[in-house]
């Protein structure tokens, strides 16, 4: 499969079932919080199985930019990896935005507290996030099933602690999709610099922990 369609179909996936569960949360109720956590999970665990052989399922221009600072992603990707994930996320809104046309928000990322800890604490997630992702990924030990596991939990944690305060984005493309199709971008800014920061500095603490 192409690399590239491969990042277009996982992070529709990922950003259509994660979003897709707060959107009927708001318009019908009977999905909890924590069924929201579970979906983005489930919907990561999936897509990683799916996706991880033909590219990678980086489905995040964060994780793709951090793994081409690591080295172990060459930059000339880089580029079309995040096109393809940013049109995969966008397409996910359109396809949300048709099934419930009356929903404001398609699950947009907002925060709930002032700019700038929603703004750290956006980098604290995404670095848990890369770290697990770099130290998994990269030990011979551990398979595809253990990664996407491994990778899915923390997703389901984050998702549930973070999510009431900053939406846990810790993904610029899951941010940007529901953002330009629901028209609310006042503060994507922070969804697109944040996770980019926390995944960049996983690496360089991930570089420190190979020396040890």
């Amino acid at each position: 499969m192409n690399k590239f369609l491969a990042e277009f179909l996982g992070t529709f996936g990922l950003v259509l079932l994660g979003t897709a569960a707060i959107v009927l949360h708001q318009e019908y109720g009977f999905v909890s919080h924590l069924g929201i956590a579970l979906s983005f999970e489930l919907a990561v665990t999936a897509m990683i199985l799916l996706f991880a052989n033909a590219s990678g399922a980086h489905m995040n221009p964060a994780v793709t930019i951090a793994f081409s600072a690591g080295k172990l992603f060459p930059a000339r990707l880089i580029a079309p990896y995040i096109l393809s994930q940013t049109a995969g996320a966008i397409a996910a809104s359109l396809l949300l935005n048709f099934l419930f046309p009356t929903n404001e928000m398609l699950g947009t990322t907002q925060p709930s507290i002032s700019i700038w800890n929603c703004f750290m604490l956006e980098v604290l997630l995404t670095f848990l996030l890369m770290l697990v992702v770099l130290l998994l990924s990269q030990n011979k030990r551990y398979g595809i099933r253990e990664v996407a596991g491994a990778v899915g939990f923390v997703v389901m944690l984050a998702a549930f602690f973070g999510g009431p305060s900053t939406g846990a984005s810790m993904n610029p493309a899951r941010s940007i999709g529901p953002a330009l199709i629901s028209g609310h971008t006042e503060n994507l800014w922070i969804y697109l610099i944040a996770p980019t920061v926390g995944a960049l500095a996983a690496v360089l603490v991930w570089k420190l922990i190979k020396k040890v």
